[in-house]
């Protein structure tokens, strides 16, 4: 009899634990996951519909030095001229690297204040304002390096067979932003995401970049033309006190 009773208040127990536990389960259950979708969450798509994963692209701009592999750093010119530099402290090289949207990326250069743009005919070029064409495709490549494809301009090609069969995935080859071996920018329909020209590696800024960006900030922070404040009276009195020390010991040796 004793036996049955303890295993009447058992199943009472377990049931009011179930009861407890499943408005929480209710609230904390994953939705199922949808036919050839991802679960994980982190597993996002990038902006051309490739799989790839790109969290780094979020938060604040990061300021990173575009180092081609044909040995030259991309730099921009208050002109609007864009090519390759080969010194290592070049201000013009500094960029601000800011995610637009999922895998896509806008590059301005912080001394120059433009931002890196290519046109409809495959030229890089410096805009002064933020537009369509400054919006580059940031690929991650297998060997460390990275790709920047123009988002609006690239070439449309034909489906393979003629138009038919079964048609291609992708239509269109895309431009790249591209330095060659003379530190000069090729055109993007000439390029490709294996050529060598077209590989970058963001470099971090050292000690002698982070102390420019400081200058500059601190400059663009204080108005040009700003008069130092005022000194008061007891700065006057100090000042006036080391002249005359100095006028002391100056007279000194001569007597």
């Amino acid at each position: 009899m004793v036996i049955i009773q303890l295993l009447l208040l058992l199943s009472f127990l377990d049931r009011s634990k179930q009861d407890y536990l499943s408005p929480r389960l209710a609230r904390t259950s994953v939705a199922p996951c949808a036919i050839g979708q991802a679960c994980d969450p982190r597993q996002r798509r990038d902006a051309g519909g490739r799989g790839g994963v790109y969290e780094h692209l979020g938060g604040a701009p990061r300021c990173r030095k575009l180092y081609c592999a044909t040995k030259y750093h991309l730099q921009i010119h208050p002109s609007g001229k864009i090519d390759g530099s080969l010194e290592e402290n070049n201000q013009l090289s500094i960029m601000e690297i800011t995610a637009v949207d999922v895998g896509v990326v806008a590059i301005k250069g912080i001394f120059s204040g433009r931002y890196l743009a290519m046109n409809d005919k495959g030229r890089l070029y410096a805009s002064d304002v933020f537009n369509q064409e400054c919006e580059f495709l940031e690929r991650i490549h297998e060997l460390g390096y990275n790709t920047y494809a123009s988002r609006h301009h690239s070439t449309l090609q034909p489906p393979a067979g003629g138009g038919s069969g079964k048609r291609r995935a992708s239509a269109k080859r895309q431009w790249y932003v591209s330095i060659n071996g003379k530190g000069r920018p090729r055109r993007g329909f000439k390029t490709r995401s294996t050529d060598k020209a077209s590989l970058f590696l963001p470099r971090v800024l050292g000690n002698k970049d982070h102390e420019m960006v400081r200058k500059l900030r601190d400059s663009q922070r204080q108005p040009t033309g700003q008069q130092s404040p005022p000194m008061g009276r007891a700065e006057h009195r100090r000042r006036r006190h080391r002249a005359r020390g100095r006028k002391g010991r100056t007279k000194r040796p001569g007597d």
